[in-house]
Formats: C-alpha cells, sequence, structure tokens
C-alpha cells in the first residue's frame, strides 16, 4: 500500500512540479529534513500529522519525532520521550542513536527501521517515528494509544450469573482478557493482517496441545487467503473462511464474551480476533452450540438442563408455530380439538385473508417493528417495540384483518426466537420460518415436514472448519449428549469433545482427584 501511494503521488507531483520539487524515494535519507519531507508528501500533508524537532547536545545535533494525534499516546511521547532526550543528552556522544535506543528512552517497544514503507505503516498504526540527522536509521517507538472504549458488560449477551467485562475495539486489550481467564503458558496467540487498504491486525488464539493441529493448521490456510480493502467487522473474516456461502446457518460463533472464548479454547476450539471490533469467532461449532450459554455452566446441572430444554422447545415455536398454525387452519381442522376449532372459526369470522396470508402479514410487520427498534435510539426503541406492537395488532383485530389467535401466535413466536442465545442463530431461524410458512401454505403439514427433511439434510452436510455441523447428532457421539440438550453435573464432565480431536482429551483427572484425596 505505501509503495502505491508512493508511485501515484510521484506521477501526480511530477506532471505538476518541477524536477527539483519531485525528488521523492522510499529509501531513508541522512538529511532530516529530506525525511520529513518524504514523509509528508507520502501521507498527503494530513492536519494530524504532528512534527516536533529537537536538538541534541553541545554542537546542537537535531532530530525529530513525528507521530498521527489520536492514535498515539502524547502522555508516553511528552514523558518518556522527549523528557527523557532533553534531560538525558545534553553532551553530544558519537553513537547519540545507538544511545539513544539502548538507555535513554523509557519505552518497552522500540524498533529499527530503514526504509519509508515501515516508517509510514508504523505511524500509521500510532507508533512515534525519530529521526536523527546524519543517520540513515529510524527509530521506531510503540506509543500505540489514544480514546478507546472501556471495557463493559455485552448488550448482546447478557447474564444473570457471570462476568461483566466484554471485548472491545481494541485488541490488545481483548487479548489481555483471554490471558486473565486462561494462565496457561501453552495459550497462543498468532498474528496476520488483514485488509490491503486498512492493514488491520488479525489474531488466531489456541491453547497448544488441547486444540486440534489440523484445524488450527486450515483455519491458518484460509486467513492467509483473505484478499479485501477493508475489514467492516469480524463478520467479513466469518464470511470469507466459511465452509458455504450458500447456508444459511452460521459456521463460526459470534461472542462478546471472554468467558465464553476461554472455555471454548480449553474444550479445544480455536478463537478469531480482529482488531477494531468486539465480536470474536470461534470455530468449529456444530448446530447444539446454538442453544448454549455460558450461564449454563454458571448454574446448577439440575437448572441448567431446565434452562437448555426450555431453549430448545423455544426454537421449535420459533420455526414452526406460524407454520403449524397455517397448515392446521388452512389445511387440517380436523386435526384442532373441537373446542378449540370452534373457537378458532369464531375469532377468524369477518377477516377477509386466507390463514396463510394473515399469518405471513403479522409475520412481515413484527421484523419491520423489530427492525425499526435496532436502528432508533435505545429508549425510543424500546418504545416503538411495546407500544408499536400493541396499537399495531389491537388495530387490526378491531380493524378485522387479522384474528386474535394470530396475534397470540406471532407473540409467542417472537417471544421465543428472543431466547435464543447466539443472535446470528436467531436471525437464521428467522429467515427459516418465512420458508416453511410458505411450504405450509402450499402443502399443509406434508410441507412442513418435507421442509424439515430438507434441513436435516443440509445440517447433515454442512461443515464448520471441516468438523461435521451436525455433531454429535450425527455422526453419533454419546460422550458428548450430557452436554447437549442437559448439562450434566461438572465432575461428569470429565472430557473434552471427541469430534474436536483435541490433543489432551481429558478435562478433568478424576484418577489425580481421588489420590489427593487419599492422601
Amino acid at each position: 500500500m505505501a509503495r502505491s501511494l508512493f508511485n501515484r503521488m510521484k506521477r501526480k507531483k511530477q506532471s505538476n512540479q518541477s524536477p527539483e520539487e519531485t525528488e521523492f524515494t522510499t529509501e531513508i535519507s541522512k538529511n532530516i529534513d529530506k525525511n520529513l519531507k518524504n514523509m509528508k508528501q507520502m501521507l498527503g500533508g494530513p492536519g494530524d500529522l504532528i512534527e516536533r524537532e529537537i536538538l541534541i547536545g553541545g554542537i546542537e545535533t537535531r532530530a525529530a519525532i513525528i507521530y498521527i494525534k489520536g492514535i498515539s499516546d502524547e502522555n508516553l511521547i511528552n514523558n518518556n520521550i522527549l523528557k527523557a532526550i532533553q534531560l538525558n543528552l545534553k553532551q553530544f556522544d558519537t553513537n547519540v542513536l545507538d544511545k539513544i535506543y539502548k538507555e535513554v528512552l523509557a519505552v518497552t517497544d522500540v524498533k529499527k527501521a530503514k526504509t519509508m514503507d515501515d516508517v509510514s505503516f508504523a505511524v500509521l498504526n500510532g507508533n512515534t517515528a525519530f529521526y536523527l540527522d546524519g543517520t540513515d536509521t529510524v527509530l521506531l517507538l510503540g506509543t500505540t494509544g489514544g480514546e478507546t472504549r472501556s471495557i463493559e458488560q455485552p448488550d448482546s449477551e447478557t447474564l444473570i450469573r457471570g462476568p461483566r467485562d466484554g471485548f472491545v475495539e481494541n485488541i490488545v486489550t481483548n487479548m489481555a482478557l483471554l490471558r486473565r481467564d486462561i494462565r496457561d503458558p501453552n495459550l497462543r496467540f498468532k498474528t496476520y493482517e488483514a485488509g490491503k487498504r486498512s492493514k488491520q491486525k488479525l489474531v488466531v488464539s489456541y491453547i497448544e496441545g488441547i486444540a486440534n493441529p489440523e484445524i488450527v493448521e486450515e483455519l491458518n490456510r484460509r486467513l492467509k487467503t483473505v484478499d479485501i480493502d477493508y475489514l467492516t467487522d469480524s463478520a467479513s473474516i466469518e464470511q470469507w473462511i466459511e465452509d458455504s456461502f450458500l447456508s444459511p446457518f452460521p459456521q463460526l460463533l459470534t461472542t462478546e464474551r471472554p468467558d465464553k472464548v476461554s472455555f471454548d479454547l480449553v474444550q479445544g476450539k480455536v478463537a478469531i480476533l480482529v482488531d477494531g471490533t468486539p465480536f470474536t469467532l470461534i470455530a468449529p461449532i456444530s448446530i447444539g452450540d446454538a442453544m448454549h450459554s455460558m450461564e449454563d455452566y454458571n448454574q446448577r446441572w439440575f437448572t441448567a438442563s431446565l434452562l437448555r430444554l426450555l431453549r430448545f422447545f423455544s426454537a421449535f415455536i420459533a420455526i414452526f408455530l406460524p407454520a403449524l398454525y397455517i397448515a392446521l387452519v388452512s389445511y387440517h381442522p380436523a386435526m384442532i380439538p373441537s373446542t378449540l376449532a370452534f373457537s378458532i372459526a369464531a375469532s377468524r369470522e369477518g377477516v377477509p385473508f386466507p390463514g396463510a396470508i394473515e399469518a405471513i402479514l403479522m409475520a412481515v410487520t413484527f421484523e419491520i417493528l423489530q427492525e425499526a427498534g435496532i436502528r432508533l435510539p435505545r429508549v425510543i426503541g424500546q418504545t416503538i417495540g411495546i407500544v408499536g406492537g400493541l396499537v399495531i395488532g389491537e388495530a387490526a383485530v378491531n380493524a378485522g384483518i387479522v384474528s386474535p389467535i394470530m396475534v397470540i401466535v406471532t407473540a409467542l413466536t417472537a417471544i421465543a426466537g428472543f431466547s435464543i442465545p447466539s443472535y446470528s442463530f436467531a436471525l437464521t431461524f428467522r429467515a427459516l420460518r418465512f420458508g416453511i410458512m410458505l411450504a405450509a401454505s402450499i402443502f399443509g403439514l406434508y410441507g412442513i415436514i418435507l421442509a424439515y427433511i430438507m434441513i436435516s439434510i443440509h445440517i447433515v452436510n454442512l461443515k464448520s472448519v471441516g468438523i461435521p455441523y451436525s455433531t454429535p447428532f450425527a455422526p453419533l457421539f454419546l460422550a458428548e449428549w450430557r452436554d447437549l440438550v442437559i448439562r450434566a453435573p461438572i465432575t461428569k464432565l470429565t472430557e473434552r469433545p471427541e469430534y474436536l480431536k483435541p490433543e489432551d482429551k481429558k478435562a478433568i483427572d478424576t484418577k489425580q482427584g481421588q489420590r489427593k484425596e487419599q492422601s
């Protein structure tokens, strides 16, 4: 990117300026004025580029620092760089650059650079460049900083019992949060660079000795193929490396919770952190991960199991309830108990639309209300969601457009969808709901069964980083059922998921615990 900037700017300057004004090279010069001029030309002379000249020693050797305001820590620059140089270099030294590098600077991250490409990239990352007149070496000082969002509880994954911290946009902070949770020397962070223009950091995290090396190698191979100008979010990476872009199901799990990532790393999974977003990717995953929440492990096993069963039931309601209403009302009224059938028929008296149109109309209306509530400011959005649903539902019933039973079905479907822990899975279920409703409106219960079979076939054939998406249902791993639909007591979860093929299969060493009790 830096070289392309050089070439474009050089051609532009040559067309408008004299030969004396077009001297612009990518090599570091021993002339400090030329170096500073080259840097300003390369970056286009931005207003946030700060330049500060310094005089060193008794014979007043010239030096300068250059950084970008807003993404650099100016307190660190003033106290640990400028003040340190001014106090410690009052006398000239023939090896002044080495002395600054080894003795003077109170900055831990100091590197040397020989090309303008390296200098420009470091400055654009928030570092400070130190120039010394008479030398063609530049010191790059780690001063990345600026204003960042503080650590707080994520809004998308709230818990009653559990940690209250969440990832932020700073990837260094996110790595530190994982270090706090997992104090294991085998925790690995492998850094990549993504985005031809944005040059964002990308970190693959796993625990060596637990994670399957084949999974880590496959993820690294896919990440090396990423070729994009700018990563808007970790979703860009998710869409780039997923197994099937045609599938409606997410093949990587997204989370803002460090405890969730730490737990999955210990299980043998791999995490992908992207600079500039709090959403971290976890791979590989299975369909069962859609119903799991970290609160399951913070509650007693009996309570956690009931909550999971409730979520599975809620997922069934969110996907199939409107379609079942359409099928039973339009095609199979004989399957409805007589009392309930008479009640539904009485409530639908005067409704001008068939059951399918009525259900689709209400479902679309609710989706519009939900989307509007998300885009509006938080307080107004909540008001729109509640008041809009009540007003529109009541008005539609009074106008005879929809039946009261349809309002109840729509409300139950919406509430059930909110109980799904993963937002990406909830979006998938919302999309599938409309397809199943369409199938029910055409074929009735047979359409629902056909849609279910098609979804099941798709899930069985789908993979997440080469791991079957339907595990541990198919292929069957009975041992994993202890932490699937129900959650067995912690003392019974002694092994890591077998389908991940972890190097260390034991999560709890029961023999060691018995030896401790005997001692």
